[in-house]
C-alpha cells in the first residue's frame, strides 16, 4: 500500500503535508502569493498532497513521469505564475538525492527538467534566505527577528567551504550521527560548498563492509547529499610517511610502557621513560611495529607534545598502535586486509586527512572541546594548514544509550534483535518503528547549532511524527484476541452487508475500505468491562446500540453481551466502541509495543559492571526487561493488503507500521 499514490483529482482543500515544512514554509513566506480562484486553489492543494510521492522511492519515477506529461502543456503547475504547488514539488525534488540527480543527467523527463530549472531561476536568492535561520531555534518571544540570528562559520567564504561527515564503520548510524550529517549538509548548502562523506576506518577489529553498506544506506535515507566518498585508509601510505617524518624531527617517539602505567603517567603528568629515546632507537622500534614483531606488538607511537599541560589531551597522545597477534589471526581490515600491521589513531589521522582533503571547517560535537587544542597542535607539528573547528552540541536522548560501544554490546549480547531493532536509536531502528525521516529532520533542525548539552525527550520527536502521519495515514480497526467479547445484536442484519467508507475521513487520498455489518460483532474485553446493562453505546462507523444484557464469569471477565441497534439516539456522552464483524475474513495480527531499553534517563558510572576481561556491561538492574510486548489481535479484512513500511492508525489503539506483511509462510501481520 502507498498512501500517496493517487494522482491529483482536484478535490476539496486539504492541509499541507509537512514533509519539508522548514524549507517550504520559509520559501512560502519569501514569495508573495498570487491571487487564485477557487479552482486553482483546489489544484494547489491537490499538488501539495501529491508532492510527497517525489520523496517515496517506490513512487518516485512514476511521480516524475506524471509531472512530465502534465508539464507538456503547462508552464507552471497551477495557473500562469509561481505558486505554492511549484515550490512544494521543487522542494521535494531538491532533497531526492541521487534519484533526482540521475534523472537530470539522463534527461528522461525533459518537460519536468525544463520546469525544474525554471523554478530554480525563479527561486534564486530565496533558497539561501530560507536557509539562513533554519538551524537557529526560534524563541517564543522573538520568532520574527530570528532570521537575523543565523549561525555562521568562522572565516567562511561563499563557494569555498568544504566540510566532512566522518563516521566510523563500526556500527549503523544513530540519531546522534544524523544530527552531525544534517548539520554538515546545512553548512555545505548555505555556503554553496562541498561535503565529503569519509569513512574513518582506522580500527579493523571493529569495522566491516556490512557497516559501510548500511551507513551508505542510512545517509541515503536521510537525504544527505555529498560530493564524494573517501576512506581514511586511502591515506595510510601518507600517514605512515608523516609518522616517520615526525619521528625524524623528534616530535614523536615509540613507547613500550604497559597501557595501565601509561594511563597513570598521563594523568599525573609524568614523562615516559621512552620519551628520551634517540631518533635512531625510535626508528628501529617503529620498524618492529610495522612488521608486527613480538617487540613491535607491545609498542605504540606517541606524539611529543606537552606532558605538563593542564589539558590532558596534549600529554603525548598515541598516534599509532600495532595490531598484530602471533597467537591468533587478527581480523583483516575491510579494505586493506592484511597489508598493514600498524594503524593510526583518530587523533592522529583526523587532523592530517582534514588538511589533505581540503576541509575548511571540521564540525565536531562539543564533547570533543578539550581535544580541539590537540587537533590544532598536531596539525602545527605536521606543518599543515590550520582547519577551523566548529562545535555543535551532542544529541542526547533520555533512556537511550548513544555510544556505539554500548549499542554493539546490546547487539552482541542479543538483548536486541539487531542494529535495526525498533527499540534502537539507529536510523534504521527508528524508521522501522514508524518514524518518518521528515520528522527526524525537523526535530534536528529545530535544535539549532547550539553548543549547549541537552537531554532531549523522545515525546517531542514522536509528536512531530504524529503531525506528519495523522493527516494522511489510513484508519483501521483491531480487536485484541485474548478475552474478546461477542456482542449479539438482536435486530442486526441476519446476512452480512457491506459498505465502502473512506480510510481517512479528512483525506480521500488514503482510499476506501469495506465495512461488513453483521448481527454478531467482536469488541475488546477492556471496552466490555466498562459497559453496564441497559447502557447506550456508540459503535464507531455504525451507530448507537443499547446493551441489554452483560454476561460475566465468576472472576468478573465479560463473556458475552446482548443488545439492539438504536439509530435514532444521540451520540453525545456515549462510550465510543470499535468493533469487528464476526466473519472469517478477519486478519490475524501481532501488535508490538516498544518501551525504552533502559530504566534510567541517563546512565552513570554506577550503572556498569566490569567482567574478568575488563569489558564493561550494563547492570541488569537498569535494563528494561519489558521493553517489547507482543499482543495477538484481529484486524479488519482490509488490512490483508498491507505492505512492509505502511503506516496505519488502529482506531483507539495508536499508530503502527507494518513490519511483516501477510505471506504464504506467515499468516499473521506484524505491526
Amino acid at each position: 500500500m502507498n498512501k500517496y499514490k493517487s494522482y491529483p483529482s482536484w478535490l476539496s482543500i486539504r492541509s499541507l503535508f509537512l514533509r519539508l515544512s522548514m524549507v517550504i514554509l520559509k520559501l512560502g513566506r519569501l514569495i508573495p502569493p498570487a491571487k487564485h480562484g477557487d479552482f486553482e486553489t483546489w489544484q494547489i492543494d491537490e499538488w501539495l498532497k501529491y508532492a510527497p510521492n517525489f520523496s517515496v522511492e517506490s513512487e518516485f519515477d512514476g511521480a516524475c513521469a506524471y509531472a512530465d506529461r502534465y508539464l507538456l502543456h503547462h508552464t507552471f503547475l497551477v495557473g500562469k505564475s509561481l505558486s505554492a504547488a511549484d515550490k512544494c514539488v521543487w522542494s521535494h525534488l531538491t532533497v531526492a538525492g541521487k534519484r533526482w540527480e540521475s534523472l537530470m543527467k539522463s534527461k528522461k523527463y525533459p518537460n519536468l527538467l525544463l520546469w525544474f530549472n525554471m523554478i530554480n531561476t525563479e527561486l534564486k536568492g530565496t533558497e539561501e534566505s530560507a536557509q539562513t535561520s533554519i538551524l537557529d531555534k526560534p524563541t517564543k518571544k522573538n520568532k520574527l527577528k530570528n532570521s537575523k540570528a543565523e549561525v555562521d562559520l568562522p572565516d567562511a567564504e561563499m563557494g569555498k567551504v568544504c566540510v566532512r561527515f566522518a563516521p566510523e564503520p563500526s556500527g549503523y548510524l544513530h540519531i546522534g550521527h544524523a544530527k552531525a550529517a544534517l548539520t554538515n549538509q546545512y553548512f555545505a548548502q548555505k555556503y554553496k560548498g562541498k561535503q565529503i562523506l569519509r569513512f574513518d576506518d582506522t580500527n579493523p577489529e571493529k569495522e566491516s563492509n556490512t557497516y559501510v553498506d548500511n551507513i551508505l544506506k542510512d545517509v541515503e535515507t536521510l537525504g544527505n547529499k555529498y560530493d564524494k566518498v573517501t576512506y581514511t585508509s586511502d591515506y595510510f601510505p601518507q600517514l605512515i610517511e608523516m609518522a616517520e617524518k615526525l619521528i625524524k624531527e623528534d616530535k614523536a617517539y615509540v613507547d613500550d610502557t604497559p597501557c595501565d602505567q601509561m594511563k597513570g603517567e598521563r594523568m599525573d603528568g609524568i614523562d615516559s621513560k621512552c620519551r628520551s629515546n634517540t631518533i635512531d632507537e625510535n626508528m628501529r622500534l617503529w620498524m618492529e611495529m610495522k612488521i608486527g614483531s613480538e617487540i613491535g606488538r607491545i609498542c605504540c607511537l606517541r606524539g611529543k607534545l606537552d606532558m605538563q599541560d593542564q589539558n590532558k589531551s596534549l600529554r603525548d597522545p598515541v598516534y599509532y598502535r600495532c595490531i598484530s597477534n602471533h597467537l591468533k589471526p587478527v581480523k583483516p581490515h575491510h579494505k586493506m586486509e592484511y597489508k598493514y600491521k600498524v594503524y593510526p589513531t583518530y587523533d592522529f589521522a583526523c587532523p592530517f586527512v582534514d588538511a589533505i582533503e581540503g576541509i575548511t571547517h571540521a564540525l565536531r560535537s562539543s564533547e570533543y572541546h578539550d581535544r580541539n587544542a590537540q587537533y590544532h597542535r598536531i596539525q602545527e607539528h605536521m606543518g599543515l594548514r590550520k582547519v577551523h573547528v566548529f562545535e555543535f552540541s551532542k544529541l542526547n536522548m533520555v533512556y537511550t544509550p548513544l555510544s556505539k560501544r554500548l549499542l554493539s554490546l546490546l547487539v552482541n549480547k542479543r538483548r536486541v534483535d539487531g542494529w535495526d531493532d525498533a527499540r534502537f536509536p539507529t536510523v534504521q531502528g527508528i524508521v522501522r518503528r514508524g518514524l518518518q525521516i521528515e520528522a527526524l529532520i525537523q526535530f534536528i533542525l529545530e535544535q539549532g547549532a547550539s553548543k549547549n548539552l541537552n537531554l532531549m525527550e523522545w515525546d517531542k520527536l514522536w509528536n512531530i511524527n504524529k503531525k506528519i502521519i495523522d493527516p494522511v495515514c489510513p484508519r483501521h480497526t483491531a480487536v485484541v484476541e485474548v478475552g474478546r467479547v461477542l456482542l449479539t445484536l438482536k435486530n442486526g442484519p441476519e446476512n452480512p452487508t457491506e459498505r465502502k467508507i473512506p480510510k481517512h475521513k479528512k483525506y480521500e487520498g488514503a482510499g476506501e475500505k469495506t465495512i461488513t455489518y453483521t448481527n454478531k460483532i467482536w469488541i475488546d474485553q477492556a471496552d466490555a468491562k466498562v459497559i453496564s446493562a441497559n447502557e447506550t453505546i456508540t459503535l464507531v462507523d455504525w451507530g448507537n446500540a443499547i446493551v441489554e444484557q452483560v454476561e460475566k464469569s465468576p472472576d468478573g471477565t465479560v463473556t458475552g453481551l446482548t443488545g439492539n441497534l438504536k439509530f435514532d439516539g444521540s451520540f453525545k456522552g456515549t462510550k465510543k466502541v470499535t468493533w469487528l464483524p464476526d466473519i472469517d475474513k478477519l486478519v490475524p495480527l501481532t501488535l508490538v509495543a516498544f518501551g525504552h531499553l533502559i530504566t534510567k534517563k541517563k546512565l552513570g558510572d554506577q550503572d556498569f559492571t566490569t567482567n574478568e576481561d575488563g569489558e564493561k556491561d550494563i547492570c541488569s538492574e537498569v535494563l528494561n526487561k519489558e521493553s517489547k510486548k507482543e499482543t495477538a489481535a484481529l484486524g479488519d479484512s482490509n488490512m490483508i493488503k498491507l505492505e512492509r513500511g505502511d503506516i496505519v492508525q488502529l482506531e483507539r489503539k495508536g499508530y503502527f507500521r507494518c513490519d511483516v506483511p501477510l505471506t504464504e509462510l506467515l499468516n499473521r501481520i506484524v505491526l
